[in-house]
């Protein structure tokens, strides 16, 4: 999971490992955010509502370390699921992209053809800056992905026409609430209809 600090990143991974859970996975969780001490509390409670196994280090430890052993630990328990949470990168920042390819070499010496997605969490209400964010993300690391947190089922969720025209990237889940059930597998024809009727309200309102 990518992303820009506040877009909703660890919150999304704790429902997504509930839903594999439900499903009778065995999850591990890898808090690969070592750059603020808060992020690993937060992914801690979010893991332990899911029932997954959370690996993490001491803040400020290399994040790549902590994947490989987090990985490393899952090959031998025998996993099913690994969800990696990453600092939340500003997308301008150069040495911090470059910390998100180290990550993608590090999981693949362990396994080759992995990460099996790449995950881009953009907030619903995030304009046109969004583009900007998976662009240069995808430079990081290959996007397979969008996750649409933060949806309330107004137009503001329109950003999404433009990532796909610009990037052709899915979106694979939206966030639409707080709760461990709140994140649903995204349904194009639900979101058309619910965008283009919010959009014919708003105007008639206006």
């Amino acid at each position: 999971f990518v992303g820009v600090n506040g877009v909703g990143k660890t919150t999304s991974i704790g429902k997504l490992a509930h839903k594999f859970i439900q499903q009778g996975k065995k999850v591990m969780i890898i808090a690969a955010d070592t750059f603020r001490a808060a992020a690993i509390e937060q992914l801690a409670i979010w893991s332990e509502r899911a029932g997954a196994t959370l690996i993490k280090s001491q803040p400020n430890a290399d994040p790549a370390a902590v994947v490989y052993d987090g990985i490393a630990s899952a090959l031998a328990k025998d996993y099913d699921v690994v969800l990696i949470d990453t600092a939340g990168r500003q997308h301008t920042r150069e040495n911090l992209m470059k910390e998100l390819s180290k990550i993608d070499r590090t999981i693949k010496k362990l396994i080759p053809e992995a990460p099996h997605q790449v995950l881009l969490v953009v907030d619903a209400t995030t304009g046109q800056n969004a583009i900007s964010q998976a662009t240069n993300f995808s430079k990081a690391i290959p996007l397979t992905g969008i996750v649409l947190a933060k949806y309330d089922g107004t137009a503001k969720g329109g950003i999404i026409f433009n990532l796909k025209h610009n990037l052709n990237l899915p979106v694979l889940f939206i966030g639409v609430g707080e709760t461990l059930e709140d994140l649903e597998p995204f349904d194009i024809r639900t979101f058309i209809e619910a965008f283009f009727t919010t959009t014919e309200e708003n105007e008639q309102s206006a």
